[in-house]
């Protein structure tokens, strides 16, 4: 069912430009606090405990009030004032946790007689209740301590079997929410809003002389929603507006450090793909993956056109180096074929000599070109390990003697290289055997240990390099002893041997003689 689904939607997905992903992701996060205050109730909720809030100071005042009313005019007697601890009263209702209890019942008939105390504070406090409710519409009713309401069309009945009257005759005052039977929904979107279908019941004792005498029953229902954004309109379109233009601030940004520098990026990945290189423009607003990847690429074009460019001379000097043996075996054979029958057998014989040696170099240089595929294509393997004393003793040992000496200086203990030793010998050994061919009697091997890398110092008391070939020395086909078969190919394959084990080979400045550099990683 998964691979279907991602199927689907692999099929029917549409191909978007990054700046309206990010525009769009965007949008969807700004939208987030405006979904969650409509459709999680926050706002909404946030609605019904301001008005219940309201209710429960409406109650305070007026239960205060009544209390006053209720004692006796007379100067009461001095009594210290006793410290009061003021405390901000927490919301009771949540429209998520609280129950909405079914409407509330019509007053039930009672043949019990109302309390003259609270007929007396009702009649008294009738004028407040009047002025109260037309400023915030709230319903005001007045109870006795039996629960029969003293005001409004359920006067003379009894309310004492709702729990919110139980609570406030026990001396507590709480708030309830009850479903609103005769809401009519003013706006065709009311079905949004929970708070639309409830109405909020605060019970209210009050109290004198620590006494429950009567009790006030304050209901309203709460500020509808749509009417509350409204009201608000103001602040809600200014965050909207805000909002909307920080998306268009950030979406900028985000264009200008990601979408435009990929676009560079691309253009200049074509160009390079059709034989042209062209500079990225670096974005002005940096961003670190960004700017890595800019430093990935033109490393890249740069590992791309010096291969490039070592392809194109590597396929001229092939064909150069191959030309000269081929024509002379070619003009040979032409000898051969036309005058063969009426050659000395010695001119024979010496043509023959000619072309074999021709074809020998060729062989030589075949072999040597396929050594040089395998060390420019070689990935050194990650456990290899060479002993550099023995290597070192063994080509001393091949190469010494015949006016020839091979001086090796060794730190104690030796070192482990992290490079195969069959590699490691083959590189030694070319670099040895180049001084025996320029003339040198004796090459010095000194060997020393920093940074957890093995320095090899190779310096022989030859003739030394000339200046102007010291740059072109490590090129493949560079040589100067080509009469004597050299191939030119021993100093790029010792280099791009060492380089697949991490290392480096290099020429260094001397006064006498040639001095080479091999840097080797050691065995961690």
């Amino acid at each position: 069912m998964i691979l279907t689904m991602k199927a689907w939607i692999t099929r029917y997905w549409p191909v978007l430009r990054l700046r309206t992903i990010l525009l769009g992701t965007l949008l969807f996060v700004a939208a987030l606090p405006g979904l969650g205050a409509i459709f999680l109730r926050v706002y909404e909720n946030a609605l019904v405990r301001r008005t219940e809030a309201e209710l429960v100071a409406q109650g305070a005042a007026l239960a205060a009030s009544a209390a006053v009313v209720a004692k006796d005019s007379a100067v009461p007697e001095a009594r210290p004032i006793a410290a009061v601890r003021y405390h901000d009263r927490m919301t009771e209702v949540d429209l998520r946790a609280s129950p909405i209890l079914p409407p509330r019942p019509p007053a039930a008939q009672t043949q019990e007689r109302p309390d003259g105390l609270a007929v007396d504070i009702a009649r008294r406090m009738m004028p407040a209740f009047q002025e109260t409710k037309l400023t915030t519409l709230s319903s005001i009713l007045i109870l006795d301590r039996q629960g029969l309401v003293l005001n409004g069309q359920d006067g003379g009945r009894s309310l004492a079997i709702l729990p919110e009257i139980k609570a406030a005759l026990a001396g507590r005052a709480v708030t309830v929410l009850r479903r609103n039977e005769g809401y009519v929904a003013p706006y065709p979107l009311t079905w949004l809003s929970r708070a639309g279908y409830i109405r909020l019941h605060h019970a209210r004792p009050i109290r004198v002389d620590g006494k429950v005498v009567a009790v006030l029953l304050l209901s309203r229902s709460p500020r509808a929603l749509f009417l509350g954004l409204y009201e608000d309109r103001g602040k809600i379109l200014l965050g909207v507006v805000t909002i909307f233009l920080l998306l268009l601030f950030l979406s900028a940004i985000l264009s200008r450090a990601i979408v435009r520098p990929i676009e560079g990026l691309s253009r200049a990945t074509r160009s390079l793909a059709s034989g042209r290189r062209i500079a990225p423009r670096h974005p002005s607003l940096q961003v670190v993956e960004i700017r890595t990847l800019f430093e990935d690429f033109e490393q890249m074009a740069d590992s791309i056109e010096k291969r490039s460019r070592y392809l194109r001379d590597f396929a001229s000097s092939v064909s150069h180096e191959f030309k000269t043996p081929l024509a002379a075996i070619s003009g040979a054979i032409e000898l051969l074929q036309d005058h063969g029958a009426d050659m000395l057998v010695a001119d024979r014989t010496r043509f023959l000599a000619n072309m074999a040696a021709d074809a020998e170099r060729l062989s030589r240089l075949v072999r040597r070109l396929m050594e040089l595929a395998r060390a420019d294509v070689l990935v050194g393997e990650q456990d290899a390990k060479a002993a550099a004393a023995p290597i070192l003793a063994a080509i001393a040992d091949a190469l010494g003697g015949r006016g020839f000496t091979v001086a090796v200086n060794l730190p104690e203990p030796p070192p482990i290289l992290a490079i195969n030793p069959s590699a490691l010998e083959a590189i030694l050994t070319t670099l040895a055997e180049n001084a025996r061919q320029a003339g040198a009697s004796r090459i010095e091997i000194g060997v020393s240990m920093e940074d957890g890398l093995a320095r090899f110092d190779l310096v022989d008391d030859g003739s030394g390099i000339p200046q102007a070939d010291r740059e072109k020395i490590f090129d493949p086909f560079f040589t100067s002893k080509r009469e004597q078969g050299g191939t030119g190919l021993g100093l790029a394959i010792a280099r791009s041997l060492l380089e697949a084990y991490r290392g480096a080979l290099s020429l260094e400045i001397s006064s006498q003689g040639a001095h080479f550099r091999l840097l080797c990683p050691l065995v961690p």
